[in-house]
């Protein structure tokens, strides 16, 4: 039987922390005006046992402590989840989940714990997470310009 036990990966040094980007223009003009329908329609779905292409993650505000669930893109490699920046590392869920260190990350209808988080460019995102995204997947983010990958490790 598999050691159930996650295996933990080195991550390249950073150097410090990563500067925040911003996102795409096309993201800026053409997704971020439509959250507030789009949203809403995703948080119905994400997490649930057969919806694997979305997720929410369950974290608290940085400054608050206000407990927020925001639904994502996200997929489970290994011990390792991978959620595409849409919006750049300046959104504020992604630097809460930075700034807490962890967070609870519910998708295809169960929650994970994840810690560890770390800022990745798409390049050893792409080369790191082999499989994770299918092509067309990965086409698509291109599209859109994201750049950067939140990775964060499953608690043991």
């Amino acid at each position: 039987m598999p050691d159930p036990t996650p295996v933990r990966t080195p991550r390249p040094a950073t150097g410090g922390v990563e500067p925040l980007t911003r996102p795409s223009l096309l993201a800026r003009v053409g997704l971020r005006p439509m959250t507030r329908i789009l949203n809403p329609l995703v948080r119905r779905m994400a997490g649930r046992r057969h919806v694997g292409w979305a997720a929410e993650v369950h974290h608290k505000g940085r400054h608050s402590g206000t407990a927020y669930v925001t639904p994502v893109g996200a997929r489970l490699n290994g011990a390792v989840f991978w959620i595409p920046l849409t919006f750049g590392t300046s959104s504020d869920w992604c630097r809460n989940v930075r700034a807490d260190g962890s967070c609870t990350i519910r998708w295809k209808g169960h929650a994970y714990r994840a810690v560890d988080p770390a800022v990745i460019d798409r390049t050893a995102a792409m080369s790191e997470a082999r499989g994770a995204f299918k092509p067309p997947e990965r086409a698509f983010m291109r599209v859109l310009g994201i750049t950067h990958f939140l990775r964060l490790d499953l608690a043991p």
